[in-house]
């Protein structure tokens, strides 16, 4: 019997190995700067990972549950929006005539989506489907850091490793074969604010960006947290004020 649940122990450890391998390095902690109770939003880099996201990602991902208007939340003003927003087009109606009809999209509309359905997006991009980005980085294990390390995590392939026609080799995607081709290099943008666009710089701007994408209430909640902190501590102290006036005059 002991010598059946060692062969059966060894043998699961042995199929683990692989998918183990399969998983890839420990991803690296980020010092994010919205994390923690004190944590917020750094707009001015929300601002330059909307710039990555409209320059670079845009053209094959969607952000299906953003509204333009939403843009307003991290320092763009409304005629900033109102022209983002006119870039593209939406199909509306029916008119007086009962026909559907192109218009500028509006700031209330939500993000455009690259293509028309689905279908379209694996027939542009190899067979593979390009994700909504609208909740990616609460969507995968490791949230902004793993997002980060993908970016990041393109490289040549090692000695042995077959990459099928049409992937890139990625250190960090589980397999190490992912369908997107490297997506970020040094200068791939040019930021409006003069911020030097290195690779890391790019990786950690368009994180931050989709991380408030997936968690645009981060700010509020923190703020409304630290708020709800400090009315604990006072209402604990009256209390406790209140505890010694009531048994002030009781012999202990």
């Amino acid at each position: 019997m002991r010598k059946l649940i060692l062969s059966t122990l060894a043998v699961l450890s042995m199929a683990a190995i692989p998918a183990l391998a399969e998983e890839g390095p420990a991803l690296e902690h980020q010092n994010w700067p919205w994390l923690g109770v004190f944590g917020k939003y750094d707009q001015a880099q929300l601002k330059r990972g909307y710039q990555i996201y409209h320059d670079v990602c845009s053209a094959c991902h969607s952000l299906n549950l953003v509204a333009y208007r939403n843009l307003a939340d991290i320092g763009f003003t409304q005629d900033e929006i109102k022209a983002i927003a006119a870039e593209k087009t939406v199909k509306d109606g029916p008119n007086d005539q009962g026909e559907m009809f192109d218009r500028p999209a509006r700031p209330s509309d939500h993000f455009v989506p690259p293509f028309a359905n689905d279908q379209a997006a694996r027939a542009a991009n190899n067979g593979a489907l390009p994700p909504d980005q609208s909740l990616l980085v609460k969507a995968r294990k490791g949230g902004p850091d793993y997002v980060y390390a993908i970016l990041t995590g393109y490289e040549d392939a090692p000695a042995g490793a077959t990459v099928p026609d049409g992937m890139s080799y990625n250190k960090v995607f589980p397999g190490h074969n992912i369908g997107m081709p490297q997506p970020l290099t040094d200068d791939a943008v040019t930021y409006a604010d003069g911020t030097k666009a290195t690779l890391d710089q790019e990786a950690k701007d368009i994180t931050a960006f989709l991380n408030w994408t997936s968690e645009p209430e981060l700010d509020t909640r923190h703020s409304l947290g630290i708020k709800v902190l400090g009315f604990l501590v006072v209402l604990t102290a009256l209390f406790y004020a209140l505890k010694r006036k009531v048994w002030s005059d009781v012999d202990h």
